[in-house]
């Protein structure tokens, strides 16, 4: 049975079944578009840390506000996108390793998180999505409320896993 914690259309996480080992099937999903298209198998030690510091991240708030006010979400991205100093980087967001390397992400703070993201990979499973840029709007204690409670069933489970003998 898969579990699910938030809401695809803004943010949410998908726990595929219990497995023996240190290896989950999980999906992620922000504006309705799934983010794990090319590898939804992760490795829980990593993926359970790094989840946990975006959560906390956000918690403070410890993201920058819009880089550019008055500019669609969209536009934001192409802007960031494009800037290749070190600019940019202070707005790269959920840097989870192979589960989402298909995707550029850019996080900032206006009331809600804003998530602005594009799938680069040639071979991506939807074409028409290539270079398309998808907003995402929510609410901060929500993506860290999701995010805690995924990562603290990938953290019980984990414990349970037997220990390779």
């Amino acid at each position: 049975m898969t579990r699910r914690f938030g809401d695809r259309a803004t943010f949410a996480v998908e726990i595929g079944e219990v497995e023996p080992h240190q290896l989950r099937v999980v999906d992620l999903w922000a504006a309705s578009k799934r983010l794990t298209t090319e590898d939804n198998w992760a490795f829980l030690p990593f993926l359970i840390r790094v989840m946990q510091s975006s959560a906390a991240q956000v918690r403070r708030r410890d993201v920058k506000p819009c880089p550019f006010p008055g500019r669609a979400p969209e536009e934001i991205f192409r802007l960031l996108h494009a800037d290749k100093t070190e600019f940019r980087e202070q707005f790269w967001f959920m840097q989870w390793g192979e589960t989402i390397d298909n995707v550029s992400m850019y996080a900032y703070l206006d009331d809600d998180l804003v998530i602005v993201f594009a799938f680069w990979r040639a071979d991506h499973p939807f074409p028409d999505d290539l270079g398309k840029v998808f907003v995402a709007r929510i609410p901060p204690e929500e993506f860290v409320a999701t995010v805690e409670e995924a990562a603290d069933l990938l953290d019980v489970e984990l414990a349970n896993v037997d220990p390779p003998r």
